[in-house]
């Protein structure tokens, strides 16, 4: 059965109203309209019904049964639109109170901190949600909605045309060696002269790992890994007890004092951008412009 046209959720609230209210003056006053729009409105909501819903005695409507009946579902039927309204607003970025971010474990120590503090002072009613992860699984989440916007490591472009891309700085490969390591001494490291060396490597889906098997391709063999982690912490502390070297960006040197980053030779060398990756039909919501702009002004600041 097609809903009549004279059936709106305008009507329905002034309905409602009238169906708490018991009276067109009170309704009027509360609703800022004229009795007579009131009036009018009650009366083409039953027209659109096809069906009454009150009766007059004298100047007063007084409800039918049937109005009482249709009250419960107008009721639901308004309030589900309402809820619909505010998830929707809050989905887009409008008039929402919280926003959920994700980023990698390695930029919790400068960058993300960095970041939210600054967003924070721009906006303090603001609550983040902050999700750590692989650039596979907060890509991932991006795109199912899960997350508003992500912070992650890139290598070269992002081809993605839904997405809006805000790079901060970028950051260079190195080896990951133990304190006092055969090649603590280098100013560079020659991959082809680690043959016969076992390597720690991030799991699939990590921007890290992806630039671990880049370089080897430039290196032109396949290094004997002995473990692949979930994270780089662990990573970090295998390194620094000697289980295996591995390869990672500059921005972890921080973390351990018990590792050294040897930069790699200039064949080698790749680069990961880090960048802001936000979804484009949602670029102009006022929580993400913040963020955007934040994210500007880091890059235009160089990383600390």
């Amino acid at each position: 059965m097609a809903i009549d046209e004279e059936i709106t959720f305008k009507k329905l609230e002034v309905f409602l109203a009238f169906m708490r209210l018991g009276s067109l003056a009170r309704v009027s006053e509360e609703l800022g309209q004229s009795t007579v729009s009131v009036h009018r409105a009650l009366h083409t909501l039953e027209d659109g019904l096809r069906c009454p819903l009150f009766k007059r005695e004298g100047r007063n409507l007084i409800a039918l049964p049937s109005a009482y009946a249709f009250a419960k579902h107008a009721q639901r039927a308004v309030g589900e639109c309402e809820d619909g309204v505010r998830k929707v607003r809050e989905l887009a970025g409008f008039d929402a109170g919280r926003m959920r971010i994700g980023s990698l474990y390695s930029l919790t120590l400068r960058c993300i901190p960095q970041l939210l503090v600054a967003l924070k002072l721009r906006k303090p009613e603001l609550q983040v949600d902050l999700t750590l992860g692989s650039n596979e699984e907060l890509l991932r989440k991006l795109a199912d909605g899960k997350l508003d916007a992500i912070v992650i490591g890139v290598q070269g472009p992002i081809d993605d045309k839904e997405l809006v891309s805000v790079p901060l700085f970028d950051d260079e490969v190195q080896l990951a060696a133990p304190l006092g390591s055969p090649y603590a001494g280098l100013t560079q490291v020659d991959l082809q002269a680690m043959r016969d060396e076992k390597f720690i490597t991030l799991g699939e889906g990590f921007v890290t790992s992806a630039s671990f098997q880049q370089a080897f391709r430039q290196a032109g063999f396949v290094p004997e890994t002995v473990m692949q982690v979930g994270d780089i912490f662990s990573l970090i502390n295998l390194v620094s007890g000697g289980i295996g070297y591995s390869l990672l960006p500059g921005r972890v040197a921080e973390f351990s004092a018990r590792i050294q980053l040897i930069p790699l030779d200039a064949r080698y060398v790749s680069h990961q951008r880090i960048t802001l990756l936000l979804p484009r039909n949602r670029e102009r919501a006022p929580n993400l412009l913040a963020l955007a702009a934040e994210c500007r002004m880091y890059g235009q600041r160089g990383r600390l």
